[in-house]
């Protein structure tokens, strides 16, 4: 079962998490392999879709947020655009739209920041929007990290953390086809933190002593451990001389918010003339939802009463008893 485990390091400004998405990933994965064979994404894809699935559940998991966290990575390469969405509640869906081939090493740079364009943006969509309320949106360029060589989604998501949060972050991440995992470490400021001991005082010195040793720690982690080992074993290998407390496990799951009425929406505001069209051309309208595969077929009647007004449609069947 997919768990995710929420940590802080008692009497230091330093709190955790990790993640282990398997069963929710694995269905994820199932869903596209139950469509045309043309449709399953390269393995570097799925890779990096598990990273960010497993990404964007622990930054979700670490803002106290009632909406959906959205990352996104667009550029240029095969990879148009990847996504990742998480809602409050942990549940997740991912996809990406490829176009052209894509060579089994790809890098994240090879996939979508051939010319140096990528982004890497993160949305946060209120549930329920005020009146003028506008989603918040951060953008961090690909490659405007401060390690050396070609940058991995960790090291972008250090980067935006650091700049959009103002938060010191080590991140990990991996996936394979049956597991997508991360391990988030992250300085808190030692004022006003429920883990820091009353009365003592911390420099920002002291804070990043901390912090950096326990990142140290955390980076020593491998793709391999972080995917084949549970969580119980990670934590104890990594911090065995610090003291840990730990909160209750939390079950994230895939879900799609897919719906008929949903893509009722967007027939409409395609507008008659062109659903007209499309309906005149094929025979009906199918729309397939890119993140569950889930299949919607309109036809001809039904394409033509999403522009009829409800007064003007017919009854519908009546059962006589």
């Amino acid at each position: 079962m997919s768990e995710l485990h929420k940590f802080l390091f008692d009497g230091l400004p330093v709190r955790g998490m990790i993640v282990r998405l398997t069963d929710a990933w694995t269905e994820i994965l199932a869903r596209r392999r139950t469509e045309s064979a043309a449709s399953h994404f390269p393995w570097p894809v799925t890779e990096m879709l598990g990273e960010m699935a497993a990404a964007a559940v622990l930054m979700q998991s670490n803002i106290k947020f009632n909406g959906a966290l959205i990352m996104q990575i667009f550029g240029e390469g095969p990879v148009k655009v990847a996504v990742a969405e998480v809602q409050q509640d942990l549940s997740l869906r991912v996809t990406a739209k490829v176009v052209g081939e894509v060579a089994s090493d790809a890098h994240l740079q090879d996939l979508v920041n051939v010319n140096g364009r990528g982004r890497c943006a993160i949305t946060l969509d209120p549930k329920d929007k005020l009146p003028g309320q506008q989603a918040y949106q951060g953008v961090v360029p690909l490659n405007a990290t401060q390690g050396q060589g070609k940058p991995n989604l960790a090291d972008v998501l250090e980067h935006y953390m650091r700049q959009s949060e103002q938060l010191d972050t080590r991140l990990v991440l991996a996936a394979n086809d049956t597991v997508a995992a991360g391990l988030l470490i992250q300085r808190l400021p030692a004022e006003g933190e429920g883990n820091i001991a009353k009365g003592q005082a911390m420099d920002i010195q002291e804070q990043m002593e901390h912090f950096n040793r326990i990142a140290t720690l955390a980076g020593s982690l491998t793709g391999d451990e972080l995917l084949q080992l549970d969580v119980e074993t990670i934590l104890r290998r990594l911090f065995w001389q610090e003291k840990i407390l730990r909160f209750d496990a939390q079950t994230p799951r895939f879900a799609c918010t897919c719906s008929r009425e949903r893509v009722a929406g967007m027939i409409r505001g395609l507008g008659q003339e062109e659903a007209d069209s499309i309906v005149a051309e094929r025979g009906q309208i199918d729309v397939t939802c890119d993140f569950c595969g889930q299949h919607y077929r309109f036809d001809s009647v039904d394409a033509a009463q999403l522009f009829t007004a409800p007064g003007d449609r017919p009854p519908g069947p009546t059962t006589v008893q």
